[in-house]
């Protein structure tokens, strides 16, 4: 693949996009002035190279479902294909192999305890050839980074960020969904929207079987209720962020508030969010170089009181981020996990 650079075009179209991953394109266009064509024109060239990609992402706690941030230590000769495998499956997201080539990390989200009915998750993993342990923290709440990371999203003016978060009109909620309960048509829905977000009414009926305008309805009911997200996947290195570096931090009870709320405000902080286990505390971060990572641990968080450990560790790659593999070798692949169903 051709080497790509972002030009100030393509940044302003990302930042648009992570405000809201539906917007039309005509929308954008008017309001970052420039011609709908050519911003069509950047947005399927950026897509059709896996430079760009908006994926719809599923707040599972708020389904009864429960997600995890999972270490995998492997054999060396194992890293490939564990990460390979693990990229298949439908209940993994953001998987990292860590520099050094003996540990993974990821997401992965499962039925709570007792309620599954085939053999778990976390047994098979262990199970995993070349697995040597496994450790899990349940996250518990997101602190930062919902929403979009602030390292991309400073290419459109704060008015020009009012005028595209300016709602539009919308149908009743009520009309055909007045409260939430999950079904099987709403996993067609999330499934179709984690491969591409900007799937037009008539793709996203046919996969659901519902009405393009049903369609309509759901998205902005589960959108609403803080079900479902847009998640726009760039590469950081893309914007000269040649560092990402996962974080475990371990905090007493009394620097929890202020540690998460600072986190929040800090730009090189891409992801953290409160789990359990002996770090309170998990961040994913994003800088320039070394140096500059350097800096951050012993001047940012160094100035933050109740920060008791840190534990850091460089990713090597990214086998897969937010939404399900597209590159057809892998997704035709046999013996891909079914995703979990309600």
């Amino acid at each position: 693949m051709d080497s790509v650079t972002l030009d100030e075009l393509d940044r302003r179209l990302i930042h648009a996009l992570q405000l809201d991953g539906r917007m039309p394109l005509s929308r954008i266009a008017a309001v970052i002035g420039a011609q709908e064509r050519t911003v069509a024109r950047r947005y399927s060239r950026l897509r059709s190279r896996f430079v760009l990609r908006v994926v719809g992402i599923l707040d599972s706690r708020r389904i009864g479902m429960l997600e995890w941030i999972v270490r995998v230590r492997h054999a060396p000769e194992t890293a490939t294909a564990l990460a390979a495998q693990l990229a298949q499956r439908d209940d993994t997201s953001w998987i990292a192999p860590l520099a050094g080539g003996t540990e993974l990390t990821c997401m992965v989200r499962t039925l709570p305890p007792g309620e599954e009915s085939q053999r778990s998750f976390f047994e098979q993993l262990t199970r995993t050839q070349g697995v040597r342990e496994v450790n899990a923290a349940c996250l518990l709440r997101p602190v930062a980074g919902v929403g979009g990371w602030a390292g991309r999203m400073n290419a459109l003016s704060e008015a020009e960020q009012v005028l595209l978060r300016a709602p539009e009109p919308a149908e009743p909620l009520e009309a055909e969904h007045p409260t939430l309960v999950w079904s099987a048509a709403d996993n067609r829905l999330v499934r179709a929207l984690s491969k591409d977000a900007r799937a037009d009414l008539g793709q996203l009926a046919a996969a659901t079987g519902w009405s393009e305008s049903t369609v309509r309805r759901r998205i902005a009911q589960l959108r609403e209720s803080g079900v479902l997200a847009f998640e726009v996947e760039v590469d950081p290195a893309l914007f000269g962020y040649g560092i990402e570096a996962l974080m475990w931090l371990e905090v007493a009870p009394a620097g929890l508030h202020p540690v998460t709320r600072a986190l929040s405000r800090h730009p090189q902080v891409a992801f953290a969010a409160l789990t359990t286990g002996a770090t309170a505390v998990f961040a994913i971060v994003e800088c320039l170089d070394a140096d500059s990572f350097g800096d951050y641990v012993t001047n940012e968080l160094a100035q933050l009181s109740g920060i008791t450990r840190i534990e850091t560790a460089l990713t090597r790659s990214r086998t897969k981020r937010a939404g399900p593999l597209l590159i057809p070798a892998i997704e035709s692949r046999p013996g891909r996990n079914r995703p979990v169903e309600r």
